[in-house]
């Protein structure tokens, strides 16, 4: 399928713009990053505590805020997920392992408080197994409806699970226990007396010591080096080193730029963005190799043209593959942006804004570095040649027998 046809847009005549444009972004990114003191990290890398609480309708971002910030020095963020809002991820700053461990008691601490009942009965939704046992266990008993301890724990892991499984940990009404097996009247009345519903359920606490994350910060830099190392080995072998190097720069050019838009928003890198870097990586490697086989194969059918010619030849060749896979992968992209919630957001941004600098990397950052290496390559060569021996250009050599 072709969206275009004989096109013959004069891609290299309008590289300057492009080209100052980038130099802007890129240097301005570095600018951001040293201000900044280098790219904001998330969790993941500094260390910290997130803990995942589900609320019964739309959490209370604000109120969760100002309790938790009064009880935890430092910096606490709150991200609402889910498209309904009834989902926060809390996460406190880097600390040592022993305070993460406090942050983690204190933040389910300051959400029974703030959002359970006073007094000293058990909160159900966050509770475990063993601890609800224990809490109905004499009850039942003084009432005459007293268990075996086989029976009682297998009555307790049947309500956990229907708690769990079927009202995604979050009980309303204790009346909604009756369909479960073993569950009498009697227990219901003594689950009202010795406990009670919190309209929230902590799903999972995750903690990452300063030292696990000062390692996974240095393992996502060196993956991102060994992938564009690793590509620049590849296409030099395929092509020429020149081009490889070329490749590198541009993709290179591509990731500064968009951590460079993560400076200047403010925006968390944690690992599902350096996800996101590498599969821009390889999205923007990917093009720039299209393109640049095209030409190789243009070089070896019109040997006397000029260089700059055939890359616009072969851009204008590629036109509407570009087009359409690019542009496909956009729209997928931006709308994973737009409606893929809190969690994804940081992630789609990467890819939305890599995507824009690295389609159009390819084109005027890419190949102008190769045209103008060529060129220069044969400027060296003129004064010790006749001009009549000189060709017009030096085809890519071809390691693959292509």
């Amino acid at each position: 399928m072709e969206i275009f046809r004989d096109t013959n847009f004069d891609f290299l005549g309008k590289k300057w713009p492009f080209i100052i444009t980038s130099l802007v972004l890129f240097v301005a990114s570095i600018i951001s990053l040293i201000v900044k003191g280098g790219p904001r990290y998330g969790i993941d890398f500094r260390g910290g505590a997130v803990v995942d609480v589900q609320f019964k309708g739309t959490a209370p971002i604000d109120k969760i805020r100002s309790e938790i910030s009064e009880r935890i020095p430092g910096e606490i963020t709150v991200q609402s997920m889910g498209a309904e809002g009834d989902r926060v991820l809390i996460g406190t700053e880097q600390r040592s392992s022993e305070e993460l461990a406090q942050a983690r008691q204190t933040i389910i601490a300051t959400l029974t408080e703030a959002f359970g009942q006073p007094g000293d009965k058990l909160e159900f939704n966050n509770a475990g197994a063993q601890a609800i046992a224990d809490r109905i266990r004499d009850p039942l008993v003084r009432k005459g409806a007293g268990l075996s301890e086989p029976d009682l724990q297998a009555l307790v892991q049947n309500m956990v699970r229907f708690r769990d499984s079927q009202r995604s940990g979050l009980l309303t009404d204790f009346q909604e226990l009756s369909s479960v097996p073993g569950v009498t009247p009697a227990v219901i009345q003594t689950l009202n007396e010795e406990a009670y519903l919190a309209p929230f359920q902590v799903k999972s606490v995750e903690i990452v010591g300063p030292k696990v994350g000062s390692e996974l910060r240095t393992q996502a830099i060196l993956a991102t080096l060994y992938a564009l190392g690793g590509m620049l080995v590849y296409i030099a072998f395929r092509f020429e080193w020149i081009y490889g190097v070329a490749a590198v720069l541009a993709v290179f050019h591509d990731t500064i730029i968009t951590i460079g838009f993560f400076s200047f928003f403010d925006r968390e890198i944690s690992l599902t963005v350096i996800a996101a870097l590498l599969t821009l990586v390889g999205y923007s490697m990917n093009d720039t190799i299209v393109i640049f086989d095209r030409i190789r194969e243009n070089l070896k059918i019109l040997r006397k043209e000029k260089l700059e010619t055939l890359v616009n030849l072969s851009v204008n060749q590629m036109l509407s593959r570009t087009v359409l896979t690019n542009g496909l992968t956009f729209v997928s992209v931006l709308a994973l942006f737009l409606f893929g919630g809190e969690v994804l957001n940081n992630f789609a941004f990467a890819l939305v804004v890599g995507m824009i600098i690295g389609t159009y990397s390819t084109v005027f950052i890419a190949s102008p570095i190769v045209v103008f290496w060529q060129n220069y390559a044969e400027k060296r060569k003129r004064p010790g040649r006749s001009p009549a021996s000189s060709p017009a250009q030096t085809p890519v050599k071809s390691r693959t027998g292509r």
